[in-house]
């Protein structure tokens, strides 16, 4: 399993394109950042959409990547037909293995019939392109319903994009969560977190932590995945809290960054 970075490692720095304009995160940056690190996987989110970007910018990161041999994963929103073909082409056309994609999107929420159907209609050209999909717990659709769905599709090239915290959305923690997803999954976000009370102590307030620092059990996760060698790779994704202002912010989110790659290169699970 390999380890990797992504647009959502730092997401405000790659979403601050209003008020950072000339400075926010590309993906030239990430292959930098990735680097620096010492590893070969990135992943761009649909925070930095490849649908967007023209043909020379798709040429650059296709020659960049190569020119570095950084594994390219990509992913998108809205599990539509026309949306999945498209990704699948763009991905091939990259030469990136893995897909990952959140099934909802605005005013979009397959049921699961339709999203089986979906899937189900695109595997010929996943299968022809050697391309894995990564269908995404993304707060919807509980891990039952997650797992009926790959059942129902039946294939080696579809798989669970396996989300830390996510599944919270649904009312689901990890340990379940994992319990069920993890036979399924080909690609892994790590994210870490911890829950605390407000001052007046009533409800909880979920909120991310740099990876090793919160409640996620990653050694424990990684132990689950390694029975199954079907995980492909293991992105940092990050959830840090606004400070006082955007820039203070995304110096934070560098530092958790370099914090969490220390802690995940000091575990024996990945290659590099």
């Amino acid at each position: 399993m390999v380890l990797g970075i992504s647009s959502f490692t730092y997401g405000w720095a790659v979403g601050a394109d209003q008020e950072f304009a000339q400075t926010s995160m590309t993906e030239e940056d990430l292959v930098k950042k990735a680097n620096e690190f010492g590893i070969k996987c990135i992943q761009l989110g649909d925070n930095l959409p490849i649908h967007s970007f023209s043909n020379h910018r798709l040429d650059s990161l296709r020659n960049i990547t190569r020119e570095n041999s950084i594994r390219l994963e990509i992913g998108a929103k809205e599990l539509t037909p026309e949306n999945l073909t498209h990704y699948i082409s763009l991905a091939s056309s990259l030469q990136a293995p893995l897909l990952r994609f959140i099934i909802d999107g605005p005013d979009y929420a397959p049921s699961i019939q339709e999203v089986v159907t979906i899937i189900k209609e695109a595997l010929p050209k996943l299968v022809k392109e050697k391309i894995t999909l990564g269908i995404e717990n993304h707060d919807r659709f509980k891990a039952k319903e997650l797992a009926t769905i790959m059942d129902a599709v039946g294939s080696d090239r579809v798989g669970i994009c396996l989300d830390c915290v996510n599944s919270m959305g649904a009312g689901e923690g990890l340990e379940y969560v994992s319990d069920i997803l993890v036979p399924y999954t080909v690609n892994l976000h790590i994210k870490d977190f911890i829950v605390v009370r407000p001052p007046y102590k009533m409800g909880f307030t979920i909120t991310g932590a740099p990876a090793g620092t919160g409640m996620t059990n990653v050694p424990m996760l990684m132990e689950k995945l390694s029975k199954y060698n079907r995980c492909q790779s293991a992105i940092l994704e990050q959830w840090v809290p606004y400070e006082n202002n955007l820039q203070q912010t995304i110096a934070t989110e560098k530092l958790w960054v370099e914090q969490s790659i220390d802690y995940l290169k000091g575990l024996s699970y990945f290659k590099f």
